[in-house]
Order: structure tokens, then sequence, then C-alpha cells
């Protein structure tokens, strides 16, 4: 049986689809090769705007679905071409579909997604719809990546804490002996970007140095932090459901005309105390926070991680041989092999299901 997986994320972030194709022959993973394909700004608005309600709806859900899957097939096309390989070498893929309501307290999370056409497209099988099974076991869905963060970045001698800044950003804690624990902090990069797209054009704030060039505003930081997802307990997990642009102009209303820098800086500062309050209560015996998502990118993000977290060692995900935006996509190789060999892919002591469970829905090529 071949142990070769395609793994495939699109995130919170909206920024393009990231593939990586996996062997799992060893018991240390090694991605062969990594791709990506860009999302033109009119399909990332259409996604954005399929975060909320609006007009026709499963029409243009549907239509954005069958987008997203033909620029994962080019992801494919283009991991096969790299390696010298062809569709029959792989297992299966991992598709993991793009994020655009996520209500578990509903008892739904939807991601869009067509793997019945992804595997007309590839002629692989296609492991998809990884999080239902977790909130119908009473589960949160998410997050899913601290297992494979386990089996990546575990030590022996001492905790581990992995943070996955995305759009939204989740910390998993990894220690020594006892359960892996894991949870949504809160934002991560999807405020930060949205903001400097508006005021500046781009994407996102490149190394963090607009966000740098502003001074903090502590009111504004304050009512950030004081929205009520941040009192609760894990298992939790969050989405633009919540932390949207409309979040963010209802918070800014009491406060007038700003800087837009100042806005970006109390933004970044925002994400960062998250994590840190986050991460403050599993310091025991722990000297390392491992970074990876879009938000390793963020110097100043970093910078600022550091200075809350003193006694730990702020790296990227590089130093531990797997590059920040490899991260999520190989982890979703490794729940499609999860699901593949008929093994959970759940944590339920991170998400909060009744039991361990196979997730996923297998799409026979």
């Amino acid at each position: 049986m071949s142990e070769l997986y395609i793994g495939l994320m699109s995130g919170t972030s909206l920024d393009g689809a990231d593939g990586v194709l996996v062997d799992f022959s060893s018991p240390q993973l090694r991605v062969l090769a990594a791709a990506t394909q860009v999302f033109s700004n009119s399909f990332r608005d259409e996604l954005l705007s399929l975060n909320s309600p609006s007009g026709n709806e499963l029409h243009r859900a549907a239509l954005a679905a069958n987008n997203l899957v033909e620029a994962y097939a080019k992801v494919v096309a283009g991991l096969l071409h790299d390696c010298g390989l062809q569709a029959k070498d792989i297992q299966a893929i991992g598709a993991h579909g793009q994020t655009v309501r996520h209500q578990p307290a509903s008892g739904y999370t939807t991601q869009l997604n067509n793997p019945a056409l992804l595997a007309e497209r590839t002629c692989i099988d296609v492991v998809a719809d990884f999080r239902s099974r977790d909130v119908a076991a009473g589960g949160q869905g998410a997050p899913l990546v601290p297992a494979f963060h386990r089996s990546v970045f575990g030590k022996p001698d001492a905790t581990t804490l992995v943070l996955n800044i995305g759009g939204i950003a989740n910390l998993s804690v990894l220690p020594v002996t006892g359960d892996v624990l894991g949870f949504d902090c809160g934002p991560g990069n999807a405020l930060m970007d949205a903001w400097c797209l508006q005021h500046t054009g781009e994407r996102f704030d490149a190394g963090g140095h607009w966000a740098a060039s502003g001074n903090l505003i502590p009111a504004l930081l304050a009512s950030l932090l004081d929205d009520p997802f941040f009192a609760l307990p894990p298992p939790k997990s969050t989405g633009r459901d919540l932390f949207s642009m409309a979040w963010l102009e209802k918070k800014l209303e009491p406060f007038g005309s700003q800087h837009a820098q100042d806005i970006q800086n109390t933004l970044t500062e925002f994400t960062a105390r998250s994590c840190i309050t986050s991460a403050g209560s599993y310091l025991n015996n722990c000297n390392e926070l491992v970074v990876c998502g879009g938000g390793a990118f963020n110097h100043y993000l970093l910078q600022r991680l550091q200075a809350g977290l003193p006694s730990l060692k702020v790296v990227s995900s590089t130093d531990h041989g797997l590059p920040p935006l490899q991260v999520e996509a190989a982890a979703f190789a490794w729940l499609a092999r999860q699901t593949m060999l008929r093994l959970p892919g759940n944590l339920p002591k991170v998400t909060g299901a009744a039991g361990l469970r196979v997730l996923g829905a297998i799409y026979p090529a």
C-alpha cells in the first residue's frame, strides 16, 4: 500500500490553496513537494462574502466550491509533476475545504468543497468533510491539528507549545505525559489582513512593518480583549462568524477617527495578547513556542509574542523541519491517512467530542 498522501488546505486567511505531498513510509514524515495556488482578488472577495448571510447563497456557494476544487486540482497536478509521480502512486488526498460557517453550538460546520469533482479531476481517492463527525459527537470540530502536532513537534523531555497563526490562531499543548490539549485563541491574521487591505491595498502587512510604525491604543485593546469568547474555557473554537470586520467596526465606533497604522498596531497586539494569555497556563516544563501558519512571517508579531513570553524561545516551525505554510496542509494529509486506515483523527480532550472518532468521508477515484 502506498504511503504517499497529498494534503490540501485553504484557511481563514483566504489567501490561496496550499498543498503538500507527504511520504509516511518512515517514522518521521517527509514532505516531498509543496505547491500553492493564490486566489484571485475576486474569488477571495466572494469567499469572504459567503462568510456572512447574502443573496443567492446556495448557488454561489456551489459555484465557489467548484472553483476551489479547480484550484486544488492544479495544486495536485503541480505536486505530481514536481515529483515525477502519477495519480496511481498516491493513496489519497486530504482536502479540508474552505470554512464559511462554523457553528458547533448549533450542530454544524460548513466547509465549501466538492470532493466528488476533485476525485474526478485527479483520479485519486479524496478524503473530505473532516469536521462534521466530531461535531456530530458533540465536539467543536476544531482544532483538528493537535494530534498531528504531537506526532511532529512533541518532545520526550519537555512540554512544547505549537501556535498556528492563520486567519484564526490556535494553540496545541504537547506535554511529556498526559493528554494533548488544543483550542482556538482568537483571531490570528484575519482582522490584521482585512484592515491592511482596506487601508493600504495590500493583502497583508508584510513583516508587520506597517503595524510597527504605529502606536498602541490601550483603550481599544482592552475593548477588543473584552469579548466573552476569551473568558470561555477550552474546548473552544471560533471563526469569522464572530471575528469579522463588522465586529471590528462596532468596536471602533466609540474611538472616532484614529490613525490607520495605530489601529493596525493595536490589532497586532490584540492577536499577540490573546495568544500569550492562552499559552500562559501551560508554561510549566516548557521552553519553546513553535509558530506556524502565515503569522510566522510577521516579524513584529513574533517580537510581541517573545516579549510577552520571556521564559520561552519563540521559533518558526522551519526550525523543526516543516516550513510554516506546509504544516496545516501536511496535517490534512496525515488526517486522510488516519481515515484510510480507519484510525481516529480527533482528540476528545481538544474538541469536547464524546470520544475518539474516525473523521472524514471517502470519495473513491
